[in-house]
């Protein structure tokens, strides 16, 4: 069998190997893969009666690496039939049973159909070069899909590469031995207290692993994602991890509208054990625990707060450190409440640039208006409110009854329809 010669092939499979961290079975898959398509290149290059080659014509097509000999072959697997009208696909009868009697029509043979050491010539040299490119990029991002898909939601250890615009590029390991990979860190995603200095290590939070094609790193990470206050605590408090303390809600602020207004995160917690209180575990000895998480955070503000069952209570402990004196459920439905603190706990309940009435309805999911208790005009308020509910209700009743309407008219033109066909 002939056989096109590359010279320092066997090294040229280790050393990409090493460099771009793949099996030596997947560089190999990736070199036949581009050798094939150099060949393809080579015969439409040969191709002197210019005859048209459909996308799927050479897919009878294979390349053999002889990885001792340093060299590869082409093999085209042909069919048997009695009378050839293509040579590239098939074989006659008559040819075969020279060197094997036994062969019958419809049978398949492989053939060695390698070209000559200098017809694969320097255009196809360099198709396969540059899909060789192509398919180790492929290879590696089908390594990175299968090794971190599973690890999506998860936190892992990441140090600073580089910065390209505004994202900083970091390097992450999905474990013990594993060699590292590329992650993007978005200006978005990133902590206004963070120092992203070259070789600085953070905890950061998988959020989303690409699937496509393009380019740059597959991995999406956040150092502002909640995901990442959940595992922190979940990782300081064994109650959480023995399921003791469970976290119901978190809201959390990385990233403030205002640069006056710092990063803060509100956690609600609870626990079936009566013998146990979910927010001291949280918090720990003389703040031991909760301190941990505000260090790997840069010094973010944390409330952790006890949740409850009854909506009053706890938007009432979610609006800490704040001292409520009344929480008014004004209306269920739509999820609104009065808030009533006293005068100089207004700014309190509020928070600089109204952080922390946003944090907390967005951790209980209620609307909260806060207000000034010794100003409160009970029935004042209850008649506006009911004005407004009125309101509402009648806007709901109107677009509901456009929408009878509108069923009936469909229905009429349904019956005129019947009635004009039954008429035929």
């Amino acid at each position: 069998m002939s056989m096109v010669t590359l010279p320092g092939l066997k090294e040229l499979i280790e050393s990409i190997s090493r460099e771009r961290n793949l099996p030596r079975l997947a560089v190999q898959s990736a070199i036949r893969e581009a050798l094939l398509k150099g060949y393809e290149r080579y015969r439409r290059a040969q191709n002197l009666e210019r005859k048209q080659y459909d996308e799927d014509y050479f897919d009878n097509f294979e390349v053999e690496l002889d990885i001792d000999g340093e060299g590869f072959r082409v093999l085209s697997t042909k069919t048997i039939v009695e009378e050839v009208s293509n040579t590239d696909h098939q074989i006659s009868l008559d040819e075969v049973q020279l060197v094997a009697p036994e062969a019958q029509l419809g049978d398949s043979v492989v053939l060695d159909v390698t070209p000559e050491q200098g017809e694969f010539g320097r255009m196809a040299a360099m198709q396969t070069k540059q899909v060789l490119a192509q398919k180790l990029r492929d290879q590696q991002r089908q390594m990175v899909q299968e090794e971190f898909q599973d690890l999506e939601g998860t936190v892992l250890q990441a140090r600073v590469l580089r910065f390209e615009r505004q994202s900083v590029i970091l390097a992450v390991s999905s474990g013990f031995g594993q060699p590292e990979v590329e992650a993007e860190l978005p200006k978005r995603e990133q902590l206004p207290n963070d120092n992203y200095r070259a070789n600085a290590t953070f905890k950061v939070y998988l959020k989303k692993v690409s699937q496509g094609q393009q380019r740059g790193p597959q991995l999406l990470v956040s150092r502002a994602d909640a995901g990442l206050v959940v595992y922190l605590f979940a990782n300081e408090v064994p109650e959480i991890e023995d399921e003791v303390v469970r976290i119901v809600a978190v809201a959390r602020e990385a990233n403030p509208p205002s640069r006056y207004v710092g990063p803060r995160t509100k956690i609600a917690v609870d626990t079936l054990d009566r013998d146990v209180d979910p927010v001291g575990a949280c918090i720990g000895a003389r703040g031991s625990r909760i301190q941990v998480v505000v260090n790997e955070l840069r010094g973010e503000k944390i409330d952790v707060i006890r949740w409850s069952p009854d909506p009053a209570t706890y938007i009432a402990n979610a609006l800490s450190p704040a001292r409520v004196d009344e929480v008014r459920l004004m209306d269920p439905e739509t999820r609104q409440t009065h808030v009533l603190v006293a005068e100089d706990q207004l700014s309190l309940a509020i928070g600089k640039e109204g952080q922390n009435v946003r944090l907390a309805a967005r951790l209980t999911g209620w609307k909260i208006d806060i207000k000034d208790k010794a100003k409160y005009d009970y029935a004042g308020e209850d008649a506006k409110f009911m004005a407004s509910r009125a309101k509402y209700q009648a806007e709901q009743d109107d677009s509901d009854f456009d929408e009878l309407d509108d069923e009936n008219q469909d229905q009429l033109d349904d019956e005129d329809t019947f009635d004009s066909n039954d008429d035929e």
